[in-house]
């Protein structure tokens, strides 16, 4: 039996990637979470807290990691940042291994990594899609969400690719500007082509 084909899913905070996931899982396309892996690993009895609460002390409780807390050891540090993706990391690639046994028999899965570009994994994908809107768009979306400041936002921008250039990487590019309907359409017709591209794989 051959694998599933793996399609990278990405794209720039604001962009509606997570919405996007959820219509790959309308179409039957299996969906492994890394942001909703890491929220089990660190929620309460999760299995990171004794290690992130050794390495970062008072940043975790009963409910699981203190998610200010910690933001406030790591942001802006890159070597704390750096021992906390030494914890974070190997953790969620094994939930990922569990995932893909589990989907071993699917035509497609989906890894939903919102960081893609820029802490490595694309080159371990068959298929990179960026979810993309016009910057306006984004920008009203992102300082909508509660505690969220343009200084913030520029922040977050600093850190991660440009879009433009996500956009010139990608294989395929899936537009939020427009209605959910109309994406909702896009990305159906977004899984046949890949779905062919599958099948074309494993006849060659």
């Amino acid at each position: 039996m051959t694998r599933p084909l793996i399609i990278g899913l990405t794209g720039s905070i604001g962009m509606g990637k997570s919405t996007v996931a959820e219509m790959f899982l309308e179409q039957g396309v299996p969906v492994f979470d890394a942001d909703a892996a890491v929220h089990i690993l660190q929620g309460p009895d999760g299995a990171l807290l004794p290690a992130i609460e050794a390495a970062f002390p008072g940043t975790t409780g009963p409910t699981g990691v203190d998610r200010v807390r910690l933001g406030a050891e790591v942001f802006g540090n890159n070597e704390a940042l750096k021992r906390l993706e030494a914890i974070v990391h190997p953790a969620v690639n094994a939930m990922r291994d569990v995932f893909m046994l589990e989907h071993a028999g699917q035509d497609l899965v989906v890894f939903d990594i919102p960081l893609l570009f820029e802490k490595g994994g694309f080159e371990k994908v068959d298929r990179v899609v960026v979810v993309s809107a016009p910057a306006d768009v984004q920008r009203s979306r992102v300082l909508a969400r509660p505690g969220m400041t343009p200084e913030k936002f520029a922040r977050i921008l600093d850190l991660q690719v440009p879009d433009s250039e996500k956009r010139s990487r990608a294989d395929h590019v899936v537009d939020t500007g427009q209605s959910l309907a109309e994406t909702r359409v896009e990305v159906a017709g977004l899984v046949k082509i890949l779905r062919q591209v599958k099948a074309e794989r494993d006849i060659a």
